[in-house]
């Protein structure tokens, strides 16, 4: 379960960053990190923590929702 959710966690944030046309220098600069570190989150060697995860997304233009389901 745990790697399935850090391989989930590792696509997201690899789509996000080539739709938003990014290489992994550029995004490791707007939040202030290394190009290696994003290579590992991205490969799932390292699974970034909630705020990094927050921090790369709202780098790359996007947002996250937490929508709470219909019952």
């Amino acid at each position: 379960e745990d790697k399935a959710r850090d391989f989930y966690t590792s696509q997201i944030i690899l789509r996000a960053r080539k739709d938003a046309n990014v290489t992994q220098s550029e995004l490791a600069s707007r939040i202030n990190t290394s190009k290696s570190y994003i290579s590992k989150i991205e490969n799932g060697v390292l699974t970034p923590s909630v705020s990094t995860f927050y921090r790369i997304i709202t780098a790359l233009g996007f947002r996250v929702e937490i929508v709470k389901p219909i019952i």
